[in-house]
């Protein structure tokens, strides 16, 4: 009997700290049997931090804290991508940094911390053009910018994760799935995240859509999906408040039922790609943000973690995709039993 396509299961372990100190972190994903983390934000001692921001004492901290709670990095969660593709003033609060320098210093610093970590993915973004313009019209840069991206981390065996999201370049699946097809690097792959699709006002139907566009590039995912009782239709521009009506898979108007049972089929194939990457497998990586969400991050506490996981493994037993959470076996292993 052939067996189950399979997921590896992780999330944004910042999500579920109160406090994001790094004890919060672990302590709450080994409680959810998780046993991989995306590193966004931490408090390893020193005050809470971008894991861009972190010293060498404490990554080699938070190295030997992985250890006791048996935790593995699943991606660096940089906020790489979310710079003004053009220094222009269009009245947000997004910074400009020259592309070169921002290549040199920030893209150069997820590899190191990539490697530090030992993970072979790092997410970023498609940049922000200027607010109120067409974004196809900046897709060329963007790809000439991801090219040089995807090559750093090439050159470094690490593969770039591009996320779709309201506000950037790549906000829809069919500009992502543009996106990938011009830069045509292997380092590249995008991020599906249905919750992020429909946020700016899509439909179950566009979501399904989007993801169809972006089924052949995507190498992972992000888990969280959206239901606002007062949307008013799609919106060119999300706006910060609107980031608080983030439900769990089982819910929402994504319709992860649907596309995760299509995603099934494409398992066994795309988890070859990606060992081939030296990557363990595909990550569908918890993002929930129920008790809210921003530009740069979000919040759902421990109890809304361990809803958001058990609504993903609800939607991956209905749909027949297995998955694996701690067990007595990991347990004594950690003990040497």
């Amino acid at each position: 009997m052939p067996s189950q396509p399979q997921v590896i299961l992780s999330g944004f372990a910042d999500e579920a700290a109160i406090h994001k100190t790094a004890i919060e972190q672990f302590a709450a994903f080994a409680a959810l049997g998780l046993q991989y983390y995306s590193l966004r934000y931490v408090d390893v001692g020193g005050g809470v931090k971008n894991v861009m921001k972190l010293t060498k004492s404490e990554i080699t901290k938070l190295r030997h804290m992985e250890d006791e709670f048996g935790m593995n990095v699943a991606s660096i969660g940089s906020p790489i991508g979310k710079v003004k593709l053009r220094k222009v003033d269009d009245g947000t609060d997004n910074h400009h940094v020259p592309f070169k320098k921002y290549l040199d210093t920030e893209v150069r610093r997820a590899c190191e911390l990539a490697h530090a970590f030992e993970t072979k993915l790092i997410r970023g973004f498609s940049f922000y053009h200027p607010r109120g313009t067409d974004p196809w019209d900046h897709v060329s840069q963007a790809v000439d910018q991801l090219g040089e991206i995807a090559e750093m981390c090439h050159r470094s065996d690490l593969t770039f994760g591009l996320e779709v999201e309201a506000n950037l370049v790549g906000q829809t699946g069919q500009l992502i799935a543009e996106l990938h097809r011009r830069v045509n690097h292997p380092a590249l792959m995008t991020i599906f995240d249905g919750g992020n699709i429909v946020s700016q006002g899509f439909s179950t139907h566009h979501c399904f859509e989007q993801y169809q566009a972006m089924k052949p590039s995507i190498g992972w995912m992000h888990i969280k999906d959206y239901h606002d009782l007062n949307s008013s239709g799609r919106k060119k521009h999300v706006k910060q408040d609107k980031l608080k009506h983030f439900v769990p898979a089982d819910e929402g108007e994504c319709g992860h039922l649907q596309i995760l049972e299509d995603f099934a089929e494409q398992l066994p194939k795309l988890e070859r790609r990606l060992r081939r990457r030296g990557i363990p497998g595909v990550f569908l990586d918890l993002e929930p943000h129920l008790k809210g969400g921003g530009q740069f991050g979000g919040f759902s506490g421990p109890d809304g973690m361990a809803v958001a996981l058990k609504g993903l493994c609800r939607v991956l037993d209905y749909v027949g995709i297995d998955y694996h959470l701690r067990d007595m076996e990991d347990i004594c292993a950690d003990r040497g039993f």
